[in-house]
């Protein structure tokens, strides 16, 4: 991690820098904005005799803060995206360092019947998607889940690619979550989608034009009543006018505007992420097909959605008083902007699912792209076709730290089944979930923690974990026949990769054994390929009838009266225990 850690370590210093310089520069522009006021305040003061003069002076003091307000903001916002990168880049060091539990354990998208998910730490405390997790977005971190969860072995290289590239571009990738991290979302993407869908226009499409009109119409009068060529009342009886054919559409207007002021945020982010992913250039095929989805002849989607959070802004000055009055009874703001907003809607609105989509998509993946590049070391498998042995030398769990990992290899063909036995604490459950990881990994599309893989695409199922429920008024040993019923099944449709951990040890001894014994023979009666750790060595007598089966074990051995493990992956038979060495040393029996 050593390069990327100094990549980190050179962006903070720059960053840091960049939102030093950027502060000095915001407090120098708010002083001179007062240093503008106060002048303006004195000049009209000490000018008041002289009414011209006066409003000379307000006007100029008027447009020169108007336009260090339009700097001042332009350069707050650029402070907090720096803000934003200095963050992000303090993050990684800290997660580089081993400390990430205080992120999000994304324990909402825990599913306890999911295929592997509760069995291997997928989500939770010190999970791997507590490790991996960068993104943004709520919606992004969904994708993430279920990208982690999809159980996908099609299409692996193509995800690989695009993993790699992302990987290459940590600039870009943290630009974009930058600004991801920037919107404020009140109202979930799905909620908007489905108003885009279910609005209803309610202004004609005669009024197009109308606002125009009404406005030169308003004008003409405003001059003909200066130059006296008719009454000034003309252009106020005009202002009721104007209010009367606002106030036919005030209500639905209202409407319009509280919907779009929950929307207008997240509207005017998603098109900084847009157009993110617009000008990027990308070569991997994935990325470029996402790229794609974007693109419309004419204008960019970003550019699109920019136009609509104007026209929002622009509705949202209805808010203040004189606007809504003046704007209304002479130009017709609203209905004109409201017009806008539904012309936009009525052209885009099935468009607006397929940009939210990307933009979820970029926020998953960089996460994994961040990932490849956190870990140059690890190695992308290589995908086998079916039919070819699966090899994978010194794989390790990578969310183990690298001077106390001991790594092991890791061989099978298609239909060969593992019986793995062991002492306690010999490391039989964590080289299950480093099996298991390893395939997970793999059909996501990520570097895995290996010296190298030749891997052949399979799909995952485990029974490790179970639990009894109260609530549902089921055993602990239902549970797991439940479970295993579910493997049996599964199994008759698809091929998996099957890993079990000590089952049926909701009953007794003799009754574990036969159970076990029949299961594992139905299992490999099917053709399924996989492992289970077992205590019962009894159970380690099956590889003398089917050839499919082999043993392996994870070794104990007591030397100076104190335990030792190796951790090391070995083919035979376990012989040494250690439960009863445990007893005693505890001082328990």
């Amino acid at each position: 991690m050593q390069d990327s850690f100094k990549y980190y370590l050179q962006q903070l210093e720059t960053y840091k820098a960049e939102v030093s310089k950027l502060y000095k520069q915001l407090t120098g522009l708010s002083t001179i904005r007062l240093l503008v006021f106060i002048a303006t305040a004195v000049g009209v003061y000490f000018t008041i005799s002289n009414w011209q003069l006066a409003v000379g002076f307000a006007l100029l003091g008027i447009v020169l803060f108007l336009y260090l307000l339009s700097k001042y903001t332009a350069l707050k916002a650029e402070y907090n995206f720096k803000k934003a990168l200095v963050a992000i880049n303090e993050e990684e060091l800290k997660i580089g360092s081993g400390d990430f539990f205080y992120k999000t354990e994304g324990l909402e998208f825990h599913d306890p019947q999911h295929n592997y998910a509760l069995d291997i730490d997928l989500f939770g405390r010190g999970s791997f998607f507590q490790f991996v997790d960068r993104t943004a977005t709520k919606i992004g971190a969904l994708a993430l889940s279920n990208a982690l969860k999809a159980n996908a072995i099609l299409n692996i290289e193509k995800r690989q690619e695009a993993i790699k590239e992302l990987s290459t571009k940590p600039e870009w990738r943290q630009q974009f979550q930058a600004k991801a991290n920037l919107i404020k979302v009140e109202t979930k993407p799905d909620q908007i989608i489905k108003w885009l869908h279910q609005h209803q226009s309610f202004l004609p499409k005669a009024l197009k034009r109308l606002p125009l009109i009404f406005s030169i119409i308003s004008i003409t009068l405003l001059v003909l009543g200066i130059t006296k060529i008719i009454s000034i009342s003309f252009f106020g009886y005009w202002l009721l006018i104007g209010l009367a054919i606002t106030g036919k559409y005030l209500k639905k207007i209202n409407d319009l505007a509280a919907n779009t002021d929950k929307i207008r945020d997240t509207f005017r982010q998603y098109a900084q992420l847009l157009n993110a992913i617009e000008n990027e250039t990308f070569s991997s095929e994935l990325l470029i097909e996402k790229q794609k989805e974007i693109q419309l002849e004419g204008k960019k989607a970003s550019a699109i959605l920019t136009d609509l959070s104007k026209a929002m802004d622009a509705l949202d000055n209805r808010n203040n008083l004189i606007s809504a009055i003046f704007g209304n009874g002479y130009f017709l703001t609203d209905i004109k902007n409201s017009f806008i907003i539904e012309q936009w809607i009525e052209t885009y609105n099935n468009k607006v699912n397929d940009w939210f989509k990307v933009v979820t998509f970029f926020d998953a993946y960089n996460s994994l792209g961040n990932y490849a590049f956190n870990h140059k070391h690890y190695i992308y498998p290589k995908v086998l076709e079916q039919g070819k042995q699966t090899k994978v030398t010194a794989l390790g769990h990578p969310l183990l730290k690298t001077e106390k990992r001991i790594d092991n290899d890791f061989t099978t063909d298609n239909e060969q089944f593992f019986i793995v036995t062991g002492a306690n604490m010999a490391g039989k459950s964590t080289f299950l979930r480093t099996v298991s990881l390893h395939i997970v990994m793999a059909n996501v599309g990520l570097p895995v923690c290996a010296k190298s893989s030749e891997y052949v695409p399979v799909k995952l199922i485990t029974s490790m974990r179970t639990s009894d429920s109260l609530t549902d008024d089921s055993s602990y040993f239902f549970s797991e026949l439940t479970r295993l019923k579910y493997i049996v099944d599964a199994i008759a449709n698809d091929n998996y990769f099957i890993i079990l951990d000590e089952i049926l040890k909701g009953t007794n001894s003799r009754d574990k054994a036969i159970g076990s014994r029949k299961f594992v023979e139905k299992l490999v009666a099917t053709n399924a390929t996989g492992i289970i750790a077992t205590h019962d060595l009894s159970l380690c007598e099956i590889e003398k009838e089917l050839e499919e089966v082999k043993n392996y074990y994870f070794d104990a051995q007591i030397i100076d009266n104190e335990l030792y493990f190796d951790y090391t992956f070995k083919k035979g038979i376990c012989q040494n225990m250690n439960a009863s060495f445990l007893l005693k040393k505890m001082e328990i029996v």
